[in-house]
Formats: C-alpha cells, structure tokens, sequence
C-alpha cells in the first residue's frame, strides 16, 4: 500500500471513529473524498469533496487549485486556498458562478498563494453534509455545513488581533461592498465557462456574526484598506476581528443568480444554530441514501456503494430558487430572464441517460418529475432539450440523448408535466441542430436522414458514434410519441431510423465501421485505433452500442456462438493496441492502465458491454465480469474510480451492478440481470413498496448465479421488469463458485430487442 493509501485510510478512519457509538446510518459510510486522487492526465473519478444538500443549487468544497483551476481539490496537495462555493459538474467543464472565503491570522493577505495554509488529511474530516479541517499556519480550525442555497460556518481562532476573513469574488468581472454596521458583505461574481447569458451574475451576501475591527477592498490583488467597494475585473474584499483564544466566529452565506434580495431569502436557510443545520444536514442525506437498505460484512464494499450512492444524487442540481411569495422561480441560463417553474442543470445526458437517470426513476422518481418539468421550460426558453447543461447549452459530447432522458422517465410513470411540449421538442431537436451550439440537436441530421447513416469526408467527425447514438435516440422518440398516443404518421420514420445502426455495420469485421457518402467503408480500418471516426473510443467499444436491439445485432453478427465470441474478444485485445492511434487523452491511459483488454469502463459508451451476453444465452459471462469490473475499478480509496465519475454516471452504474441488474437500454421497462454483490440490499420504493435482494453462499469467490427465486417462484430469465418491481418484490439470488451453464440459455429469457418487437407486432 503506498503513503497516499495509508494516509487516506487514516483520514477515513479518523471521521469514522469520531461518530458517535451508536449504529452508523447510511451517511456515515460515505466518504466524499473518493476519486479526488486525479489529475489531468489520469482521471481516478475526478471528483472534489462536494458537502451539499442532495441536488443542492449551490455545493462547497475546501480549494487546493488555484482560481479557475478545474482540479479544485486534489487528494496530493498539501495546501488549501480556500473554501469555495461551486457549481463545477466536471474538470472539462469547470465552473460558473464560484466564489470562495478564507480565514486567517497575522497579517492580512489575499493572492492565493499568500494566503493559503498547509493542511494534513489527519485533521480533516468530509462527510456529504459536514466539513472541517485545521489550517495549520494561522492555528485556525474551520467548519462548514450548507443547505440547498445557503452555507453556514463555524471559524475558531486563536487569541489574537489579527484575525481576518478574505472574500474573493474570482475574475472575469465581478463586485464586493463592505456594510460594516451590518456586520455583511455583499457581492457577485460572474465568472464562468460558457453557457451563460449577457447578464449572468451569482448574487452572495455573507452576515457575521461579530463585528469588523477591519475591512479592507481588493481590486486585482491589491490591498486598500478603508475601502468598502469595488467593482473591477477581480474584487475582493478582507474583514478583519480581534478574538480570543477558541473564539467562534459564525459566518452565514447565501447566493441566488436572481438578485442580493432574493440572496437575501435564501439566506433565511441558515438562521438556525450551526449544529441544527449540520443535522438537519444529516438527516436529510439519510433520507434519500435510505432508499437503499444494504447489509454486508465487508464494510469497504459498504463503503463503496454509499459513497456511489451520494455521487448518484448530487446531479443534476436544482438551478430554481423560492421567492418573497413562496413560489419556485428560476434564473434562465438560457434567455436570461427569471421565470417560474423548475429548473435543473449540470448534468451530461450523453453520460448520465445510461444509468443515473434510470436510477432516480427506481428510487427518487418525484425528483425526476421535477427534472422532466425542468425539461419542459428549457425548451421553452432555448428552443431545444439541453445535452450538456452546464448551466445553459454547453459545447460538449455527442447525441440527442434527451431522448432517453425523457422516454425513460414516460416509461416508468413520470407525471405532473406537459409531455406534448416534449413530444415537440423530440421532434425538433432529431431534425435540427442548435445554431450556435454544436452538440445541442443533431449535427449531421440532414446526412443522417438522407442516408441512414452519418459519413465520413463531409467535415463531420465522431461520425459512426453519432450514427449509433441518433439510432438509439430514435427509438427512444418512436416509443415515447406510441406511449402517448401519437399516429404512425408521426412515429412510423422514427421507428424505421432505429435500424440505422445497421448502415454502418461491416459484415467483413462484423463491428461498426465508417462509411462514407457513396456507401463504401473506409479501406483503411483499425478496430482498435482511437480514430476521428468515434467518439473517445474504438470500434471495440462502440461497435456494441445498439442498446435497444442486441438481437438484431446478434443477427447481423451471425447468431448467439458468433456473438459471444465478439464480446469475449474485447477483454482479450491487448490494452496496449490502438494507443498510437492519436495524440494521448486520457481515456486511452485509463483503459491501458487497468489491464482488462480493450474493455474502457473508465468512459461511458462501453459499460453495458459486459450484460450483453444476457442476450445471446451465455448469462454467466455477464456474471463473472460485471462482478470483476465491480471488485477491480470500485474502491473506498482517494484513486477508487477507474475514470472520469461524470455526474454521478459511473456511480450509478456500480449501485445498479452491486445490486444484481442494470438498464441496458433505458425506456425498455426492463434491467439487465448481473451477478449481487451483497448478502442483502432492501430497496425502500417511494411507493411504499420493497424489494427485497438476498443472496445465499454470498462470498468473493461466488460470482455466478446458481439459481434465483422471484417472489419464491423460480425465475430463469435474464431480466427484471420494471413494473414487477413497482409492485414490490422478493429477489433471491443462489450464489455458486461455479457457472450454470443451463439457467437462462432459452431464447425466452433473453431481454428485450426492438426486433423481437417488430417481429411480434407484424
């Protein structure tokens, strides 16, 4: 074990023993910390400690990174900068509306690297809803803990003074005003990362709760002192008390990117005591982990599937905020106007319509109702469904995965919002692009609809992956406008475009292959490079990427033994082949690193590979390396992901697989049977209903599935409905050191596929 893993085992074990004697509750198993081991050129989740309320609109985290820096906390650095409220989804696309506190003694300082203290993981603790560390050089310890708008916290000083808060607006423009009778300060910041109108702003008010005995503006790093305002490119401010030793000093904060009056409201959040809002905190975050009941002795898989959990409900988060009148109200990030209704943000569907979104329809689908309603209003203010939010359109990924999003919520009984609007905004985005905004709609559509399929040599790249991607995205579109009701006239070219996936399929190499205006394959072809053709990944990733019809690619690939045999081939390709196929990124060294072949899970396009044989009667196969995956790449440690965690995408892949079954092809009503990880999980449906997972002879070595019994009946086929769960259910997994070779093998167990759909329908 290495210093960085001893250490961290510490730290853990340091804010485990602090709790109290009693049983530990869900949250306490939770380590934010994890995944925050990375760096640009090797992601381990990617991850900062985000200490939120659930879906919070704004999250705080200590800053080790220098401003603007996407890497704002890394699990190796020794000094922090600041305590930061961000809204950053991801390191690619960094943050918006950030701005930070810090406090310290001696002599007022405000650059960063002036200011900021060594620290040691020793002293710190991080837990979903709480954070604190000891600052070192100023002999300070500070304390935090936030709600969904608001942060409040809790600073000991020495005796001294010299003791002194900096509040640092950030740069790109922004404004600090010193109100000393008030004990506040006020300001906004408008620094960002795109996706933001003319007058975005982030509103903040800080009150404390002693009074100044100095203040001081900034004004590019430049210390004035007596001066209570400025505006400029990057303001700053510096309070200043004099204290005793072991002095509390209470700051409460709030934001609002409506106006300082509606800061103001929110920060009526945090008018209770510190310790009222840490367990209020608390309570809250075990509401929504106690969804999901787990029983276990090994306490670091325990561990791992709380931590996922808590990243699975983090994004998207709620942009919307409670007016004077007590209505839910929201700043647009995509016309700039403030407007009723939901409002939710930061969140990749190209990522996230695989497995997150699924997973709030099993557990939270009230919030989903919201999410979808905050659909609703994003195409009414922008003209499309956002594909990258963050908080406006973002320049980022591939596909019209919206499609999914809102399919798989109509799916599993979604309700409370206006799905004509959606069925128009389907449409509209399948057979538009957004002007500005590449990645928003479709790029290609014309090509796409002409042809069938996205070619190479017309100046549109990732065109195989977009190809595959706008198949499945159709499908999606044919179900919803059939669930609601729409006339074939409507949904019949929909359903007809879903087959596209086929148009770019090579019978030669039997895996996708680009193809270009004439309808020839690129004669140059290396299933394993990297190339322009695919989207971060190879043929070997994205050749499996027909979610809603493996049988009719089965098919194509010469039946069931042909297929398998595909599947096989991916974890056997060196991991080493196709890395000079182009300029490093980082996916490529994650996928080299872990030694699985050419299986990437590290990034999102192959991860339902493994279930995959789920549909060709070899279901033990999916069995063994869905539970390798689980207990290679899933760890309670600072490097515990395997790539970048991607708004809570790969987290959510992990509490689906732990529990023995996962949305291969979301709107389908059905999951994927893999191999429990647990003796027992117990679902708590929103409904009131259980479900109730056991596994018998539940042990490492036992990844197969001998036997299963639904609601003591035995059951053989591959999959779980989505509406037999719904009613409540009793799962009951036999667990064997061995595979059986016979259970599952009928082509009646075999999942759904658009084809058997068709077939049965004509």
């Amino acid at each position: 074990m290495n210093l960085t893993k001893i250490l961290f085992a510490l730290s853990f074990t340091l804010f485990a023993t602090a709790l109290t004697a009693q049983e530990k509750s869900p949250v306490d198993y939770v380590n934010p910390l994890i995944g925050t081991q990375s760096k640009y050129e090797l992601s381990n989740g990617n991850t900062y400690p985000a200490i939120a309320r659930p879906w919070g609109m704004n999250f705080w985290t200590p800053q080790t990174g220098n401003m603007g820096d996407g890497w704002v906390y890394t699990y190796t650095a020794d000094k922090i900068k600041g305590f930061k409220q961000t809204h950053q989804p991801s390191p690619w696309n960094n943050d918006y509306g950030q701005f930070s506190i810090m406090p310290m003694t001696g002599k007022a300082e405000f650059d960063q690297e002036k200011r900021a203290s060594w620290f040691s993981h020793k002293a710190e603790i991080a837990l979903p809803y709480y954070y604190s560390v000891y600052l070192a050089d100023y002999d300070i310890t500070t304390e935090f803990s936030p709600t969904e708008r608001s942060a409040i916290f809790k600073i000991t000083f020495p005796e001294t003074d010299k003791a002194f808060v900096a509040i640092d607006a950030f740069d790109k423009g922004s404004y600090i005003k010193i109100i000393p009778n008030e004990n506040k300060i006020i300001g906004y910041t408008t620094k960002n990362s795109g996706g933001v109108p003319d007058n975005f702003k982030n509103y903040f008010v800080i009150e404390f709760d002693k009074p100044f005995t100095y203040q001081a503006g900034v004004s590019n790093n430049v210390i004035k002192e007596g001066k209570l305002e400025v505006q400029d490119n990057h303001a700053g401010g510096i309070v200043g008390f004099k204290t005793k030793k072991g002095e509390v000093v209470t700051a409460r904060i709030a934001s609002s990117f409506i106006s300082f009056d509606q800061a103001a409201l929110n920060l009526k959040e945090v008018s209770q005591s510190f310790e009222e809002i840490k367990q209020a905190g608390k309570d809250r975050w075990n509401e929504v982990l106690g969804r999901v009941e787990v029983e276990d002795d090994d306490l670091d898989r325990v561990k791992t599937f709380y931590s996922a959990l808590y990243r699975s409900t983090l994004f998207p988060r709620d942009f919307s905020e409670i007016n004077a009148q007590g209505n839910r109200v929201h700043y647009s990030p995509y016309n700039g106007q403030v407007l009723p209704g939901a409002m939710f943000t930061d969140t990749g569907f190209w990522d996230t319509f695989r497995s997150l979104f699924p997973l709030l329809n099993l557990l939270y689908p009230s919030m989903n109702d919201q999410m979808q309603e905050g659909l609703v209003n994003a195409y009414k203010e922008s003209g499309f469904l956002p594909e990258w939010a963050s908080p406006g359109h973002r320049e980022s990924m591939i596909g019209n995965n919206s499609a999914s999003v809102v399919a798989d919520a109509l799916r599993t009984g979604r309700k409370g919002y206006d799905t004509a609007v959606l069925w128009e905004a389907l449409q509209h985005g399948a057979n538009n692009v957004h002007p500005k905004i590449s990645a928003t709609g479709r790029t290609g559509y014309q090509l796409y609809n002409e042809l069938g399929y996205v070619p190479f040599g017309r100046d549109i790249n990732q065109n195989v992956a977009r190809t595959l991607e706008y198949a499945y995205d159709d499908w999606c579109i044919y179900q919803f406008g059939k669930a609601i009701g729409r006339p074939d006239s409507e949904t019949a070219v929909y359903a007809k475009r879903a087959m596209n996936y086929k148009n770019v399929y090579d019978a030669q190499t039997k895996l996708m292959r680009p193809k270009d205006s004439d309808g020839n394959f690129r004669a140059e072809f290396d299933p394993s490079a990297w190339s322009r053709d695919f989207t971060e990944g190879n043929s070997w990733h994205w050749s499996f990427c027909v979610f809603h019809d493996p049988q009719g690619l089965i098919d194509l690939m010469g039946g069931n033994k042909a297929f398998t045999a595909m599947l096989d081939t991916v974890f056997v390709i060196p991991s080493y082949e196709g890395m000079k196929s182009r300029s490093m990124i980082h996916e490529m060294r994650e996928m080299q690193v872990m030694n699985m072949g050419q299986y990437a899970h590290g990034n999102q396009p192959i991860q339902h590979m493994p279930y995959l044989y789920n549909y060709a009667g070899e279901p033990w196969k999916s069995q063994y390396w869905v539970r390798k995956i689980m207990d290679k790449l899933y760890q309670p440690t600072p490097d515990g992901y395997c790539g970048d965690e991607d708004n809570g995408q790969t987290s959510a892949w992990y509490v689906f697989s732990s529990m023995g079954f996962y949305p291969v092809a979301p709107a389908s009503g059905e999951y994927v049977l893999g191999s429990p990880q647990f003796k027992k999980v117990t679902l708590h449906l929103e409904n009131g209903k259980k479900v109730e997972i056991s596994s018998t002879h539940q042990q490492k070595e036992n990844v197969y599935v001998k036997s299963l019994k639904l609601n003591g009946k035995a059951y053989d086929k591959n999959y779980l409905s989505f509406d037999e769960l719904m009613k409540g259910a009793k799962l009951q997994f036999d667990m064997s050191a061995e595979p059986n070779l016979t259970r599952g093998t009928k082509d009646s167990a075999f999942p759904y596929s658009f084809t058997k759909e068709l077939s049965a329908k004509n």
